[in-house]
């Protein structure tokens, strides 16, 4: 289209203009022949004719009022209709942002106790006690309130239930206890509205853990329902720890048939998730001597290991129950991974004499694993540790007169023994809540003093004189 309207449009040239160049051209050529006959005329081409060279000063020059050709104009029009088609098209409205609407009032909460943490196993813990405010911020005149409760609620939550797209199979919700600040209805005015609440967790309670599995979380969940119906919802996370209360190392015997070999192992009664632990180990009963001669055994290599096991029992809601054969039974997963290792060449003690070789060496686990504390549920998570030794052993022989030049008989054993390790927070200098005291003066004794021997009677006697009263 816009090639034919620039040939409609297009003018054919002048006539006039041609025909005056054409002469001009003509005289031009005939003077300079005339002038120089000897030179030779340039052969012309055909295709443009061509151009004179004319005076400056005589030339005249177009006006500055010069109008445009029509296909110029035509050119002009097709730029402006595309440049306003484009800038039509790259346009972007602006859309406007949401604003949600504002609610009668919002909900906060101060957690006034410490980090709850657990002292020792749950057979022999007393729990911890937690306490704050929940603070309930009105934003109009008046609000009307039917309910105003919290709950503590414990979430375990899998990654692999019985079913992949069920909420109930792949999250159960139990509630450990319940505040309810209002017995009825009640309007509460502009401002903040505190309530208190404490509790007294028992135990027994496992600790909260993240498992590559399932996970245990606890989480206070507070509503304010409205006379309207709206509810205001408040959640906040309730982390919960267990610190065993480190005591006196353990100390293990393994016994390596049939063999004479025997390991003494003493290891510390926790470890824990970051930081290292020693481990010293003897053994004994490497020597065996004969009449002539002498067969012994020499520690070659030591590798140890941690492993972190856990497991899992998934359940199945009351609508998938028959998967698995009814109700109240579950699929148990089980995990086992590597959290750390180490091979050890060197750095024992090899004593001959006595039949004994003592290693000691520092294990650490890595953090890099991710490791988690030990813990057990009654919905069947579990979490367990287990430090693992390998020794490489090579059997030896040598005269008795000569024990310098002992010779390989080319047997070797490879001893395996494994212990369970306790893995656990750090109790640091936190002590349980039963064995506060409260703080005491110098000169003030713990209780106040008793009266030994001494018995209270109430006064049977006659009433006293005014006298007698002043001088008591």
């Amino acid at each position: 289209m816009p090639g034919r309207l620039l040939s409609l449009v297009r003018a054919a040239p002048s006539s006039s203009k041609f025909d005056t160049f054409k002469s001009h051209h003509n005289s031009s050529s005939n003077s300079t022949s005339s002038s120089s006959p000897s030179q030779a005329k340039a052969p012309s081409t055909g295709l443009l004719p061509p151009y004179s060279v004319e005076d400056p000063s005589t030339t005249q020059r177009p006006s500055a009022n010069r109008t445009k050709s029509n296909e110029s104009i035509v050119m002009d029009a097709f730029k402006r209709h595309s440049l306003g088609v484009r800038h039509h098209s790259d346009k972007k409205h602006p859309k406007s942002p949401k604003v949600e609407p504002q609610k009668a009032a919002k909900l906060s909460m101060v957690v006034e106790s410490p980090p709850v943490m657990f002292f020792n196993s749950p057979s022999t813990s007393t729990g911890a006690i937690i306490s704050g405010q929940l603070m309930l911020d009105v934003t109009e005149p008046h609000i009307s309130l039917d309910k105003f409760e919290m709950r503590l609620l414990a979430i375990c939550s899998t990654k692999k239930p019985v079913s992949q797209h069920c909420a109930d199979c792949t999250k159960q919700t139990t509630e450990i206890h319940k505040w309810e600040f209002l017995t009825h209805p009640t309007s509460l005015r502009h401002g903040v509205h505190q309530r208190p609440f404490s509790h007294l967790l028992p135990g027994h309670l496992p600790a909260t853990t993240h498992g590559n599995m399932a996970s245990l979380d606890y989480v206070l969940s507070a509503v304010a329902t409205t006379s309207n119906g709206d509810k205001i919802t408040l959640q906040r996370d309730m982390p919960i720890m267990r610190a065993i209360v480190p005591g006196p190392d353990k100390n293990s015997i393994r016994i390596f048939p049939p063999t004479n070999l025997t390991a003494a192992v003493t290891l510390p009664p926790v470890i824990h998730p970051i930081g290292d632990f020693p481990v010293e180990m003897r053994l004994s009963g490497i020597v065996v001597n004969k009449d002539d001669s002498q067969t012994r055994w020499k520690l070659r290599k030591l590798n140890w290991r941690i492993e972190e096991t856990q497991k899992f029992i998934a359940p199945a809601c009351a609508k998938h129950a028959n998967k698995i054969g009814g109700e109240g039974k579950g699929i148990q997963h089980e995990d086992s991974h590597v959290i750390a290792s180490e091979e050890v060449k060197t750095g024992w003690k090899t004593d001959f004499e006595n039949g004994n070789i003592d290693v000691e060496f520092r294990a650490a686990p890595n953090n890099a694993q991710r490791p988690l504390c030990d813990m057990t549920s009654p919905n069947g998570m579990e979490v367990k540790h287990n430090l693992i030794i390998e020794m490489v052993v090579a059997e030896e022989w040598a005269p008795l007169k000569k024990l310098s030049q002992a010779t390989p008989t080319g047997a070797a054993r490879v001893l395996r023994t494994q212990f369970h390790l306790i893995m656990t927070e750090r109790a640091g200098m936190g002590i349980s809540w039963d064995e506060e005291q409260p703080p005491l003066y110098d000169d003030v004794p713990a209780s106040p003093p008793t009266y030994q021997n001494v018995t209270i009677a109430d006064y049977d006697g006659s009433s006293l004189s005014d006298e007698e009263q002043l001088h008591l």
